[in-house]
């Protein structure tokens, strides 16, 4: 018994259980009509039909049988119609690092619903480090990252490039732009992001390659809170230049060089190797590409007092 054996005996039915109309609202024969509920009556071992004269007349059986035959069959027609469509009406699940998540993700998915308004976009934000595990869990399409992905099943490619400020204070005698010592860096009291993300792994990653060794006074997932802790002169921090424009407009803070440290990087797009890209998710991905010359500067717009 199958859903094309529901399907017959549905529409007979609904056409005054007339197997000939049924035959031509089916494209297919009246004998194979006939077979059909024919199989099905041996299959349960129940009449579906009495045939009295060359006229069909529904069993209480058969009534039984056609509320589940309605309610089954229109699943499965819903069912097909969903799969059909699912990449115009379905669930897109993307990640963000914080960083790209609270400042470039919204505007993203703004512009993204309005080439694909049927889809659903279920938004994740963590650390770097989570979005691979949700990725190799398949918990997620596609994710937005800071860093680089550390597991051979992520395919990781670069989409922008972005480069960390070391900022400070600019009440306790820092000058915009000046550039200071490796050995002066070292001394300073460090305001930085929490281990897992993606800011982080670039400031490990740079002091570690210069043979220096920075334990944090301050550990953050909140960039708003380690500006203000800079602005309030209790240390220095290296951020994302994007999320301290709306701090340095005001003049409240300064950045920093430091002699032979560059803090240069690229925002990653990942996802499995093995994950089946739908068109929706190209397209999302070749947005996120473009987005920034398309649309220059969206700034983080956030209050720092």
């Amino acid at each position: 018994m199958t859903i094309r054996h529901m399907i017959i005996f549905r529409t007979i039915c609904e056409n005054g259980y007339n197997s000939t109309k049924a035959a031509a609202v089916l494209h297919i024969t009246q004998p194979a009509v006939s077979l059909a509920i024919k199989e099905l009556e041996q299959y349960y071992g129940v009449r579906l039909f009495d045939r009295i004269g060359r006229r069909l007349q529904i069993t209480d059986t058969g009534q039984y049988f056609l509320q589940y035959a309605i309610h089954i069959s229109d699943l499965f027609s819903d069912m097909e119609t969903g799969l059909r469509d699912w990449d115009s009406s379905g669930i897109f699940r993307v990640g963000a690092s914080i960083t790209i998540g609270s400042q470039f993700l919204p505007d993203y998915v703004k512009a993204f619903s309005k080439i694909c308004p049927g889809i659903d976009v279920r938004v994740t934000i963590e650390q770097s480090e989570r979005l691979e595990q949700k990725i190799l869990a398949n918990d997620l399409d596609c994710a937005l990252i800071e860093g680089i992905a550390h597991d051979p099943n992520i395919i990781s490619e670069a989409y922008m490039e972005d480069h960390l400020s070391v900022i400070c204070t600019s009440e306790r005698g820092w000058v915009q732009g000046q550039s200071v010592s490796l050995e002066e860096f070292q001394r300073q009291r460090f305001l930085l992001r929490e281990k897992g993300s993606g800011t982080r792994e670039v400031f490990d990653r740079v002091t570690t390659q210069a043979g220096i060794h920075i334990v944090p006074a301050w550990e953050a997932m909140s960039t708003t809170a380690l500006v203000n802790a800079v602005i309030n002169g209790l240390g220095i921090s290296v951020l994302p230049y994007r999320m301290i424009v709306p701090a340095l407009k005001q003049g409240l803070i300064c950045t920093v060089k430091v002699e032979d440290l560059n803090f240069s990087r690229n925002f990653h797009i990942i996802h499995h190797k093995d994950k089946f890209m739908t068109t929706s998710a190209k397209q999302f991905i070749s947005l996120c590409k473009n987005y920034e010359a398309e649309h220059p500067g969206p700034y983080y717009n956030g209050l720092y007092g």
